[in-house]
């Protein structure tokens, strides 16, 4: 698949604000600081579509982004984090889940897990609360530029492991590089499948 076009379509708390015109969306979220604004703008190929920031926390509103004019990349908050007040904690937590659980587009949602580490509590949390919902899921091991290949590959694994104690098929999983490129058109590719299949 080809980006040729991608444009901010509109923010939203609830799914009842989204945009009106109703086309597949396709959803990222990851922890805090995993990369997700980075590689939603590598597989656009535009460097400021989603708002990069050192800070977590710094995206708080579903972000419907326009793609070639037939479906929507969706920039979800992030969970997980721990210095951010309770209440504001809570509110995220209500803007995601009220997305996750009502928006009747939602194709798949692509979870972000930092390549360089084990998989946290967090995470393992997090996506078995979407097998419970039902929610379709892939995975995206982030920033696969920080290790040299063997140690990439042996992290990958053993995340990959830790997954199957617990399910018994894994969802798609891919290895991406906002620096490099990485993974774009793989996930592209997996991207355009699924509209394909719809």
């Amino acid at each position: 698949m080809k980006i040729s076009d991608a444009k901010f379509a509109g923010s939203s708390t609830t799914v009842s604000g989204k945009p009106a015109r109703r086309l597949p969306e396709f959803a990222f979220i990851g922890r805090s600081n995993v990369g997700k604004s980075s590689l939603i703008n590598m597989l656009c190929g535009r460097r400021r579509l989603a708002m990069t920031s050192s800070t977590p926390g710094k995206t708080k509103l579903v972000n419907h982004f326009l793609i070639n004019d037939n479906w929507y990349l969706v920039d979800l908050p992030g969970y997980g984090y721990a210095k951010m007040p309770a209440r504001e904690r809570e509110q995220l937590h209500g803007v995601i889940s009220d997305y996750l659980t009502h928006s009747e587009e939602l194709v798949l949602l692509f979870v972000l897990i930092d390549s360089r580490h084990d998989m946290q509590q967090i995470d393992l949390d997090f996506l078995r609360e979407m097998g419970r919902e039902g929610v379709p899921v892939a995975l995206v091991f982030t920033k696969g530029d920080k290790l040299g290949p063997v140690a990439l590959q042996r992290q990958v694994e053993a995340n990959r492991q830790t997954l199957l104690q617990e399910w018994e098929t894994l969802p798609p999983c891919f290895v991406s590089s906002s620096l490099n490129g990485t993974g774009r058109e793989e996930i592209l590719s997996y991207i355009d499948s699924v509209l394909r299949s719809l």
